[in-house]
């Protein structure tokens, strides 16, 4: 254990002497996205829900838990970091160059991530309910975890078990949801309330061709 932490510290050096030899509007950038990438996973989220409206009700019900999912990540990992009181690198490492952003008081622990930990369950999670969006949101998730060593908040084995811990919940909460949240969705579409139908969506039933019914009719009334 104390080999693959020491390995854990020999990167976590590796990383920030390379942050320092970056130009100054390299490390701007990955400041932003170590922050500004949550938005982006946000919007993706909205941007499923919308388009599940028109969808099938297991659509809808994977685009509905997506978020979900990524919060439970949040949370799984947020009560394991107050198990583990590890000090976060930027003051801990020997003779590591000062982190690019503010290091985080004493108390707000290191590990895991968790901000890897929802960067790894919206990826999952995104990718579950939306299949071809799979390219981008795992690249997005090891792009922010990989951007929270280089600006010298975590260690390396923090963003791994982060990444990891948060995909597994999203994971888990996907499956073993879909089914009951899909039930409910069938329900809300079939309600009498115009608001609960209208954030459910009317699925693709709505887009049915509106003269369907009536050669059936014209054959019934021909006999």
């Amino acid at each position: 254990m104390n080999t693959l932490l020491d390995v854990s510290d020999r990167l976590y050096l590796d990383v920030a002497d390379f942050a320092h030899s970056t130009p100054h509007w390299f490390q701007v950038l990955a400041e932003v996205w170590t922050e500004a990438g949550l938005l982006v996973f946000g919007a993706l989220f909205l941007a499923g829900w919308w388009r599940s409206r028109e969808g099938a009700s297991r659509m809808m019900a994977l685009a509905l838990l997506a978020p979900l999912a990524t919060a439970l990540g949040y949370v799984v990992s947020e009560a394991l970091k107050s198990l583990i009181d590890e000090e976060r690198p930027c003051r801990a490492v020997v003779g590591a160059p000062a982190s690019l952003v503010t290091c985080p008081p004493h108390g707000d622990w290191s590990f895991p991530s968790n901000h890897s930990a929802i960067a790894g369950a919206a990826a999952i999670a995104l990718a579950l309910s939306w299949r071809g969006l799979v390219w981008l949101t795992v690249p997005m998730a090891l792009l922010m975890a990989f951007s929270r060593v280089f600006v010298g908040v975590h260690y390396p084995h923090d963003v791994t078990v982060g990444l990891l811990l948060g995909g597994l919940v999203a994971f888990l909460v996907m499956r073993a949801a879909v089914r009951p949240v899909g039930n409910l969705v069938e329900t809300a579409r079939s309600s009498r309330n115009s608001a609960v139908v209208w954030c459910a969506g009317r699925g693709p039933r709505a887009h049915a061709p509106a003269h369907a019914e009536r050669p059936r009719r014209a054959r019934h009334g021909a006999y």
